[in-house]
């Protein structure tokens, strides 16, 4: 019981939900594409994402310097629901910010601009 109630009160956080609404919807983000999009730091966006991650609900995986995080690939019955359930209540029109917001920092770290140190 303490294990489920881990992964609720992981997203029971407003930043961490909509890390999760927008990992479902990429498949997956670098730990500066979160801090970006939501305007936070480095290390608060990292701590966010390994919560998710230490709640079962992410997964990681290291590149060189970068940490990516998915959707963790073993989810069992009851983070699967409540995987499904940020999926269909998520509001439609924050997720379509949230991601405006991503590939316009895309097309600058495309172009080379370092992240804010925010």
């Amino acid at each position: 019981m303490k294990d489920l109630a881990r992964a609720f009160k992981a997203l029971a956080d407003e930043t961490r939900l909509q890390m999760m609404a927008l990992i479902l919807c990429e498949g997956e983000l670098c730990v500066c594409d979160c801090m970006q999009v939501l305007d936070i730091s480095q290390s608060k966006a990292s701590r966010h994402l390994r919560y998710l991650a230490n709640a079962g609900l992410l997964d990681d995986r290291r590149e060189t310097v970068w940490v990516y995080y998915r959707v963790a690939s073993q989810l069992d019955a009851d983070r699967s629901r409540l995987v499904k359930a940020v999926r269909q209540l998520f509001p439609p029109n924050r997720i379509a910010d949230l991601r405006q917001r991503l590939e316009e920092w895309r097309k600058q770290k495309s172009q080379g601009c370092a992240p804010a140190s925010g």
